[in-house]
């Protein structure tokens, strides 16, 4: 108009949206190799001596505890120091229900839901601390719960006592039973885990270990994830704690309520790595060789699982299984998740909105940028990202 000249720019393209969807890798022969191996397990009681099998129920405890304090710390930074709660919570339930005429097996799956419902309360309470003083709260609720059982005569006070209706079995029916309620367990922790990780929900756990920020930015529900995996960590507590009252005949609040727990858990997990799968099993299988191996040396057992400690947080931060997988691009639980962007989406109901927000995801199950194959990234459990859809080294 009047000799000017109107420009009109052009609006950039409106972005296709970016959708998140887990790892394809296939986990066929894991898979297989580990029901290979829990069936070999599942059969050492009729062929290994007692001895042997009873170590193997210690172990298996450790790699149980060590899973669920790694779900805690690894994936979602909670640094507990008191998962002992639930593994006094796990036996006192056993022992209270086997006094009142219950069947001592039959208590476990009692002793894990009581264990779940009681972290409901506690982790409003140590919810609303975070770091060290988070740390501090947990021991603390351990403790008073040493304190409190530890005042009732019926449960043995502060000395323990024997558990009930566990005379019938029979030394080698008894030892085989609990190794196979041993197993069980802890097949379970680590497969809870892994589909934990495998589902949407373990998506926002990863980016929380990466940058919970970053999680917090996109609307993922991080309080609610962080959680779940509170009550997922103190029902596998309860299961190691049931198989210790029962595989120990008794329970005591020296014992079960004792912080050595957290160590044993801390160095596992550090020794093996943080933030995977496959750490906490294999640093509780070193540190229990260690421990038997050294056991008689006194002075110089605490030395040298000290020394490996140091030597490992320096040096080797990622664990034995960072460092296998760093020269080996082995994983036996693939969890991790790829970051594409996709037309035809829709938004997340039920849980998935729950927890990880108004996020959209995509109906084409293909995986391909716009139609096109060979554009996906990945989001690994080992290596940081920016925020949640971030650059990576490693798929998984």
């Amino acid at each position: 108009m009047n000799g000017a000249t109107l420009t009109l720019e052009a609006l950039p393209a409106r972005q296709p949206a970016i959708v998140v969807t887990r790892s394809r890798r296939p986990a066929t022969w894991a898979g297989a190799l580990c029901s290979a191996g829990i069936a070999v397990l599942a059969l050492l009681p009729y062929i290994a001596s007692q001895g042997f099998i009873s170590d193997l129920v210690n172990l298996m405890i450790l790699v149980c505890v060590a899973t669920m304090w790694n779900a805690l710390a690894g994936y979602v930074g909670l640094v507990s120091v008191g998962q002992q709660l639930y593994i006094g919570a796990g036996a006192y339930t056993v022992l209270y229900l086997a006094q009142h005429g219950w069947e001592p097996f039959s208590t476990v799956p009692v002793a894990i839901v009581g264990a779940a419902v009681l972290a409901i309360p506690a982790s409003f309470l140590v919810f609303r601390l975070s770091g060290a003083y988070f740390a501090i709260a947990t021991w603390v609720l351990a403790q008073v719960a040493a304190l409190f059982v530890a005042r009732f005569g019926s449960l043995g006070g502060g000395t323990g006592t024997a558990v009930p209706g566990l005379d019938g079995f029979g030394a080698s029916n008894l030892l085989r039973d609990y190794y196979w309620l041993s197993l069980g367990i802890t097949v379970l922790s680590v497969l809870g885990v892994y589909l934990l990780l495998r589902s949407r929900l373990g998506l926002v756990l990863t980016a929380v270990r990466d940058n919970e920020v970053g999680a917090r930015s996109v609307g993922s529900r991080v309080m609610i994830a962080k959680r779940v995996v509170y009550l997922l960590a103190a029902a596998g507590c309860a299961g190691a704690g049931c198989v210790l009252a029962i595989s120990q005949l008794e329970v005591e609040p020296g014992n079960v309520f004792n912080v050595q727990w957290t160590a044993y858990m801390i160095f596992a997990v550090l020794i093996g790595g943080f933030g995977t799968i496959e750490g906490p099993v294999i640093g509780a299988v070193v540190f229990f060789v260690l421990q038997q191996t050294l056991a008689n040396y006194d002075v110089w057992y605490l030395i040298v699982l000290g020394s490996v400690a140091m030597l490992m947080a320096i040096w080797a931060r990622q664990g034995l299984w960072g460092l296998l997988i760093s020269k080996v691009p082995v994983h036996l639980f693939p969890v991790g998740y790829y970051v594409h962007n996709q037309p035809g989406i829709r938004e997340r109901q039920g849980l998935s909105r729950l927890v990880l927000g108004r996020v959209v995801q995509s109906r084409n199950r293909g995986g391909h940028a716009n139609g096109k194959p060979g554009t996906e990234r990945a989001i690994s459990s080992n290596h940081t990202t920016t925020g949640i859809a971030g650059e990576t080294k490693e798929d998984r």
